[in-house]
């Protein structure tokens, strides 16, 4: 019985998961793309793959210095 309980229990989270699922608003795949191109467009200057980093400091990819111990 408890085993049931607990399945009735789990069909109706995915029920109610499904439900708000289908509620979210849905855009063409179009649409995304052009929003995506605009925020990239909008957004270049600021991105240090593009346009490089101000120092080699700044750069989270550059070679680390190895430790010689004497």
């Amino acid at each position: 019985m408890d085993m049931m309980i607990a399945n009735l229990q789990h069909q109706r989270q995915i029920t109610e998961q499904l439900r708000r699922e289908a509620a979210i608003k849905r855009i063409t795949v179009s649409q995304a793309v052009q929003d995506i191109m605009k925020f990239i467009s909008e957004h270049e200057q600021e991105d240090c793959l593009l346009v490089g980093f101000s120092s080699q400091k700044a750069n989270p990819f550059r070679e680390k210095s190895s430790c010689t111990l004497l």
